[in-house]
Order: C-alpha cells, then sequence, then structure tokens
C-alpha cells in the first residue's frame, strides 16, 4: 500500500495543504486558499501597527484546501493518507477559555480583534516589550539571553500583555493562552485542554523564553513582577514541550470525516514556518535557510558543540531541537523585504488606482483591465529596468527599517529611510537601492552570526522572490558574496511539515532521513560577480552608516 502524507503551511494570508508520497517526495496535489476575514482586512488597522486574523479563517481554509487537494487526487489516496503535520507563522497567540477554545470563536467575542490570533507582524505591544527587556536586564535570570538578548513587540509575552492591559473583556474572559501552530494540531486531535495540550519546543523556546534549565517559562515572580494582570497564566500554559518529531494524536472521527481522510492519520507537534521550511530546504548544519517573502526567517542550525554554551547576541533565539532534533535551532531575520518592495509599489501605485481608477474617459471594464494590468507590471518592468542600472552611476541609498528591525539587535521603532535623492534619480533608480536595502540588511544578520563565532558555509533560499526574481536573488549574491542555492520546491515550508508527518506517521525514525529520500534538490544557483562584491563592500559601509546614523539622532528621541 502507498503511504501519503499531508503537509500544512500556514503563511500570513493563506493556507497551503500539500500531499506527498511519503517514501518518494514525489507531491501529488496541493491547494491553497485565501483567509476570507483577512483578504477584506478584517480586524486589521495597518496604521496602528494592529494585525489580527480570526480562527474561522483557519478552520474554513483547512478544511477547503486539504479537501480540494484531495479532489486532484485518485481517490484511493485519501484512504492511504498516514501523517499531518503543521507549520504556521509565529508568534502568533490568542486567548482562551478552560476548553481550549479562542475567545474568539464563542459568540460574545466573534467580532473582538483582541480575542483573535495576534499576527506575527503586529506591532501594537511595543511599549509592553521595552518594558520586558527593562525587567530583564535588572533581574537574576535574563530571560532574553537566549532569544539575542532582546524581546520584541513581534513575540509572546508582549502581545499577551498588551491585550490584556488594552480589553477589560477578554481579560476577565482569558484562561490560558495558546500559538496558532499548537492549537490546530489540538483541535483536530481533539486535545485543546491548556494544560494538556502539546506545545512546540520551536514556538515556546523562541518566542516565550521557555528554556528546560531554568525550569519552562518564566517565572510566576517574574510574569507577575512585569504585571499583576499576568497572574496565573503560567500555571495554566506548561512546563514541557515537543519537538516535531513529537505525534499529538490522531484525527478525531469527526475531523476525519470534515477533511475526508481516517482516523488512522497521525498529527505531529507543529513549529513555525520557517523552521519548517529549513527542513523541507534540506538543511544541514551550518547552512542559512533564508526563507524570503514579505519579510525574512533566517534559520540556521548548529550543533551542541559548536554553539556550545555561546550566546548569539541579536538574533531571534537559538533553541535546542527547533529545527532538527538534536541539533540547535539559530532564528534571524528581516521584518520586511518583500514588503518594502510592495510599499514602494503602492507608492507608484496612487495616481494609476485614484485617477486612471476613476476616470470618466472610458468604460468600468476596460479601466479596471487597464488598472490591474498595470499594477501586476509595476514591479517586473521596475527589476528589469533596475538590473540595467550602473549602481556607480546612482547616488540613492536607502535602510529597509519599513516595518522595524528584527535582527540584528530588534527594534521597532526605527523607521526606514532613503537619501540620496536628486532630481536626476528615477523610479527605478529608487527601486534598486531598496532591493540594495534588503540585500545590505541580509549581510548584516550573516555579518552577526560571523562576528558571534557561528559559521556559514552556504546558504539556500526558499520562497516566492527566490524562485522569482533573479535580479533580486543575484544582488544578494554579490552583496554577501557567498553562493546562494534556490530550493526547487515552491512550497518548502509545507514540504517540511510534510517530512515531519512522514516521520510522526513511522515512516522514517528522523526527519534526517525524511530529508534525504522527500527532498526535491534545488532549481539555481547564483553566484556572486566579482566585480560587484567589491562595489558593495564599500556601499554596505555606507548603509551601515545611514542606519547608525538616523536610529541615534533621530528614532531614539521619539
Amino acid at each position: 500500500m502507498k503511504k501519503y502524507v499531508i503537509g500544512l503551511d500556514y503563511g500570513t494570508d493563506s493556507c497551503r495543504a500539500l500531499i506527498v508520497d511519503a517514501e518518494t517526495g514525489a507531491e501529488q496535489a496541493s491547494s491553497v486558499k485565501y483567509y476570507p476575514r483577512w483578504a477584506k482586512g478584517l480586524y486589521c488597522q495597518p496604521t496602528a501597527n494592529q494585525y489580527r486574523q480570526h480562527p474561522s479563517d483557519y478552520v474554513d481554509c483547512l478544511e477547503a484546501s486539504v479537501k480540494e487537494a484531495l479532489s486532484k487526487c485518485d481517490p484511493s489516496v485519501a484512504e492511504q493518507v498516514i501523517g499531518m503535520s503543521f507549520d504556521t507563522t509565529g508568534s502568533t497567540p490568542v486567548f482562551t477559555d478552560k476548553k481550549g477554545t479562542p475567545l474568539s470563536l464563542l459568540p460574545e467575542f466573534a467580532e473582538n480583534p483582541n480575542a483573535m490570533f495576534v499576527l506575527w507582524k503586529d506591532h501594537t505591544a511595543v511599549k509592553e516589550a521595552a518594558e520586558v527587556n527593562e525587567l530583564c536586564a535588572k533581574w537574576e535570570i535574563d530571560y532574553t539571553a537566549y532569544e539575542g538578548g532582546i524581546y520584541s513587540s513581534e513575540w509572546f509575552w508582549a502581545k499577551v500583555l498588551h491585550v490584556l492591559r488594552n480589553d477589560k473583556k477578554v481579560r476577565g474572559a482569558a484562561y490560558s493562552i495558546v500559538e496558532h501552530c499548537d492549537w490546530l494540531p489540538a483541535l483536530l486531535c481533539g486535545d485543546t485542554k491548556p494544560e494538556t495540550m502539546k506545545r512546540s519546543r520551536c514556538a515556546a523556546g523562541h518566542k516565550a523564553m521557555w528554556l528546560e534549565k531554568w525550569g519552562g517559562l518564566p517565572s510566576e515572580k517574574f510574569l507577575t513582577a512585569l504585571d499583576p494582570l499576568l497572574e496565573g497564566f503560567r500555571a495554566r500554559l506548561y512546563k514541557d514541550t515537543f519537538t516535531s518529531d513529537a505525534k499529538v494524536g490522531y484525527l478525531t472521527p469527526e475531523w476525519a470525516k470534515r477533511l475526508g481522510l481516517t482516523t488512522n492519520v497521525a498529527v505531529g507537534v507543529g513549529a513555525f514556518d520557517c523552521h519548517m521550511g529549513a527542513v523541507g530546504a534540506e538543511a544541514v548544519p551550518n547552512t542559512l535557510v533564508r526563507v524570503i517573502g514579505t519579510s525574512t526567517c533566517d534559520i540556521l542550525v548548529s550543533s551542541y558543540q559548536e554553539v556550545g554554551d555561546k550566546l548569539i547576541k541579536g538574533i531571534c533565539g537559538q533553541v535546542d531541537g527547533s529545527v532538527i532534533p538534536g541539533y540547535m535551532g539559530l532564528e534571524a531575520g528581516q521584518s520586511a523585504f518583500g514588503d518594502v518592495y510592495a510599499w514602494f509599489k503602492h507608492v507608484l501605485a496612487w495616481p494609476i488606482v485614484e485617477l486612471v481608477g476613476k476616470t470618466k474617459l472610458i468604460d468600468d471594464e476596460t479601466k479596471q483591465k487597464l488598472v490591474n494590468e498595470a499594477l501586476d507590471k509595476i514591479i517586473p518592468k521596475l527589476s528589469d529596468q533596475a538590473a540595467e542600472i550602473d549602481p556607480k552611476e546612482s547616488s540613492v541609498l536607502a535602510t529597509d527599517w519599513m516595518n522595524g528591525r528584527r535582527t540584528p539587535d530588534a527594534s521597532q521603532l526605527v523607521q526606514g529611510s532613503i537619501t540620496g535623492l536628486t532630481l536626476g534619480s528615477t523610479a527605478p533608480m529608487i527601486f534598486r537601492a531598496l532591493v540594495e536595502a534588503t540585500a545590505f540588511g541580509s549581510k548584516a544578520i550573516v555579518d552577526r552570526f560571523t562576528q558571534e563565532g557561528v559559521r556559514i558555509e552556504s546558504v539556500i533560499g526558499i520562497g516566492g522572490i527566490s524562485l522569482k526574481s533573479p535580479f533580486v536573488m543575484q544582488t544578494m549574491a554579490d552583496v554577501l558574496n557567498m553562493p546562494i542555492k534556490v530550493a526547487r520546491s515552491e512550497q518548502a515550508c509545507a514540504f517540511g511539515a510534510a517530512m515531519f508527518a512522514a516521520v510522526v506517521a513511522g515512516v522514517y525514525d528522523k526527519v534526517e532521513d525524511a530529508q534525504k529520500t522527500m527532498g526535491q534538490g534545488f532549481a539555481n544557483e547564483y553566484k556572486p560577480d566579482p566585480r560587484m562584491v567589491a562595489f558593495y563592500s564599500e556601499a554596505y559601509k555606507k548603509y551601515a552608516l545611514l542606519g547608525q546614523l538616523t536610529e541615534d539622532n533621530f528614532f531614539k528621541t521619539i
């Protein structure tokens, strides 16, 4: 009998279900479903950096994507699916009741954004993150030590405290808290009770300051010193965590029926998307995997012997087993990458949308087609023309902090900047500077790992930009002065989830074996151009100086 597994990848705006032959890695079918409420912009306030997602979006897209993927396969496949695993964005927590039900699934909280999942990119908790850092600096244990030394507003405790402070009704109803990647497996296996739900090592270690040697989560004394509103939550959370080769359980009869599967499907412990993406991209120790999309998440796997007692400053975290069990997982990343390009596109698109889109000179159908065509072509045309520019002939320079800075040294107060503009500066010149800025931000991360004594022997790119934008990838290779391989699979995160599903279903003893058999290899490799390496080495110094000047002389004073 054939054996199939399903990897489910929950991104910022959609869910992807991927059905894979567990013994060969051959893709059978996939389906992408976009969150309907998120697509309408519901519950979000971009000007306030508020980004919330309704759990019903997750459930609806789970059911729809799995069913559609199965519909593309031979009918026999559904009976032969034996494993399923999830990856999600993170930190993406939500408050629950005593049963582990997200509050926003209760009628009285159905439209309350504070009762919903707080998406990774929500930066409403800047003040709370600063308070975490301030308290950690003077506490007997620095709970940020394994999280790069700086706690971020994108992470668990800052978000939790912000919501508790700002919503009395949620505060009164909240019993516990769950991460997105923990809730979905628990839901499908029928055990969402907060005290017994299996929790992800990846999520807990990287975002909630969990560490086995200090007894799990930060102490009750620390949390209540941070704010008495946190009293009691620690006891209603968890002490133990699990790596993603652990099994949560099996599909309940209800969920087996809803998905068109059997109750023989083993469900694995979830993890964050970029960590499973690194597995799907066939990461090995000392390989930096860059998940390149709206933001980036950079994952590095290293042996215990190499990392030793080092505490890597300014990254997002170092957690035992968060990527590959038996190795240390290190995380870094940029708060905006593709989002920087999308922002510039929106700026340029303003007259198209507001003027062409509202003209009375042509009929509505033609008008909409014209607007859509122009919007679709902005980035490709900018890329083509920017690639033709000799960077030595442009004075435009930018930083990549349009959504704050994740690493090195997290700060959501910093903002992006563009300088060197003249009356001769063109849109392609500015776009090229933005692409270079995102590459320079990448170099800052690589340099930090190197400075902290962590070897990077190779770089792998995954995600849409790595497969679709040669200009961006070549610029990055030139700036890093390192070859960059691009994973063949367009769905590396879902593939990583499928690999872990094959392990929890018993097809493989460990995920490294699944990688070797199921891996899809690489589609391309970008090698640095020696002529550009020297130029970008000097340009990077200007980028670093611009960042330092703006941060020291402006952002710390606002």
